[in-house]
């Protein structure tokens, strides 16, 4: 993918097998997040909360990833992998044909903006 401006650039250029898991992705984290601003940084699409990103989304050639900061991720672990996903310090991958459950999407991302406070 070349360099994007913004969201919906970023959903155009990808596969377009991806597409629907990444609005999917991009509606939960902005419902999840309403305080939050839409930004992209290093050519992820995300949302920054005070200058932070606390949450942020792509697409792969074989999979789509999810991220938000650490302790979200840590304090959700076993969530996680009950979900069967396996988790990195600061994401999820999955293929777009099994996505993350949205409730989990939508706790991960309210975690994620809580660990800016603690």
């Amino acid at each position: 993918m070349t360099t994007v401006a913004d969201h919906d650039a970023y959903i155009a250029a990808a596969p377009e097998t991806f597409r629907p898991a990444l609005e999917r992705l991009r509606t939960l984290l902005a419902q999840a997040l309403p305080e939050a601003e839409e930004m992209v940084a290093y050519n992820l699409p995300g949302f920054s909360v005070g200058g932070t990103v606390v949450a942020s989304y792509a697409a792969f050639t074989k999979q789509c990833g999810v991220y938000f900061l650490g302790p979200a991720i840590a304090e959700h672990a076993e969530q996680i992998t009950a979900a069967g996903f396996k988790a990195t310090k600061t994401g999820i991958t999955f293929a777009p044909s099994k996505p993350v459950p949205e409730d989990l999407i939508v706790r991960l991302a309210r975690a994620s903006r809580q660990s800016l406070e603690d």
